[in-house]
């Protein structure tokens, strides 16, 4: 019996690594991209894999989250991955590319395979029958939009993205940050950074005087904040004590180094304002700043944020953002598999399941491609390790919080413990690196997967 082909919606990164997976696999598929015939706010040309916003992939080096997704990719022979090698401009230390021919080769590249049909054409429902891969991105179609929020269900399906800034937890100061949940309501689950008075001015201070981030044309509309989703500077704009009763609110946090500030003789020893930070990931590695989305420009928000008491030395994996944004919560519907959990023979990836960046976008193209050809093959699904930096970013995006899901980055805070202790950043990401590759090699082989 013929072989049904299987349906990829969406023309971007993970849409173009998809199809070509697919293709390579022995198996038919039909790529639907709706640009030229309907552009998007974004978008400029009709061509595959348009890069919208800078040229640049990340760092080259594979001692670096981005880099090491890059060699990971490489090694399982990544369409998009080879085209920015070859297509490669200098940029110091990051993997970027002359965007208007990359883009044209990869157009041309998958037009000419003999086993992807390129479809011009908005797509405006979710194709009810075979195996369906949506890789539609933070602008899918309104229509498709609606079709996906009926299908999923879910009230928690955003046109706003409003994220906080992420930052490792070995470099936050413990000395001065303490771990306890407000009024002591159960396990302690936050590292909270007290400020006193002048602390606390200075910083209020700085922030309202910090540079914002420009807004693009087509995101306009996201400049008008929600009261439940306000930039922390803009909180900060409204009056000295607004943070102070918002997120930085100091009551009901206790640090039992100090005693307990109920007491009257230690009254005085009470923060004047106290920042938390929320566990990120299940190793307690990442910790999200609550409370601080943001429109700052990123060295703003670095220079601001590092006067914060215990994070005089923070590091950040990823820096707040307010941008209109379309993903699913991936925690409730996606297997580690990108299959969702209601219907197996409908993959997602790219930004639509939560990841960001050029290379995640196109490592998720590479798995969901990847297995919806193995579900028309009859073979069972994969997952990456969860030591390699795909394993782990898959891993995270199907298994984080739902209540707090935000899109995430690849970072080397997301893999397991390396179970020694390395001091040394360098020496530290240049383990995690040997042990990612390692550890890919060893699954490529007992998986029979492409290889380089």
């Amino acid at each position: 019996m013929e072989q049904q082909a299987i349906q990829v919606i969406g023309g971007g990164l993970a849409g173009t690594e998809a199809a070509w997976q697919i293709a390579q696999a022995g198996v038919s598929v039909v790529l639907h991209e709706m640009r030229p015939v309907q552009m998007s706010p974004a978008h400029h040309t009709g061509e595959l894999a348009e890069l919208v916003c800078s040229n640049s992939f990340g760092a080259l080096s594979s001692d670096r989250a981005a880099g090491l997704l890059h060699e990971e990719l490489r090694r399982l022979d990544s369409i998009v991955i080879a085209k920015a090698d070859n297509h490669a401009v200098p940029a110091g230390g990051a993997l970027a590319v002359d965007r208007g021919v990359f883009s044209h080769d990869l157009t041309e590249t998958l037009a000419s395979h003999p086993l992807i049909e390129l479809r011009r054409g908005e797509v405006p429902q979710i194709p009810p029958d075979g195996v369906v891969v949506l890789t539609t991105g933070p602008l899918t179609s309104p229509a498709l939009a609606t079709d996906l929020q009926r299908f999923t269900g879910m009230d928690y399906f955003s046109f706003f993205d409003a994220a906080s800034p992420i930052v490792v937890g070995e470099s936050i100061n413990q000395d001065i940050a303490f771990m306890a949940s407000r009024y002591d309501k159960g396990e302690a689950a936050y590292l909270n950074c007290p400020m006193n008075r002048e602390e606390y001015l200075r910083f209020w201070q700085e922030l309202c005087q910090a540079e914002k981030a420009e807004v693009k044309d087509f995101e306009q509309e996201t400049a008008k904040f929600f009261e439940g989703c306000l930039p922390i500077e803009e909180m900060a704009r409204r009056g000295e004590d607004t943070m102070r009763y918002g997120p930085l609110k100091p009551v009901g946090l206790f640090d039992s180094r100090q005693g307990d500030f109920r007491a009257p003789e230690n009254q005085s020893k009470r923060p004047y304002a106290v920042v938390q930070l929320r566990q990120e990931d299940k190793a307690g590695q990442l910790w999200n700043m609550v409370g601080f989305q943001t429109n700052l420009r990123w060295g703003e928000q670095k220079r601001v944020f590092r006067l914060i008491p215990g994070l005089e030395n923070a590091e950040f994996v990823r820096m707040g953002v307010m941008h209109r944004n379309t993903f699913i919560n991936s925690p409730e519907l996606l297997y580690p598999t990108l299959q969702f959990k209601n219907r197996p023979t409908l993959l997602a990836a790219g930004q639509l399941m939560g990841t960001e960046g050029y290379t995640a976008a196109s490592a998720g193209g590479w798995l969901a491609g990847t297995n919806a050809a193995r579900l028309v093959l009859g073979l069972e699904p994969i997952t990456l390790p969860p030591t390699t930096m795909m394993g782990a970013l898959f891993e995270f995006i199907s298994s984080a919080s739902p209540k707090h899901f935000q899109p995430m980055p690849p970072n080397f805070g997301i893999l397991p413990p390396l179970g020694v202790r390395i001091k040394g950043k360098k020496e530290r990401y240049g383990a995690y690196r040997d042990r990612a590759l390692a550890d890919l090699q060893s699954w490529r082989q007992k998986c029979q997967v492409s290889a380089a």
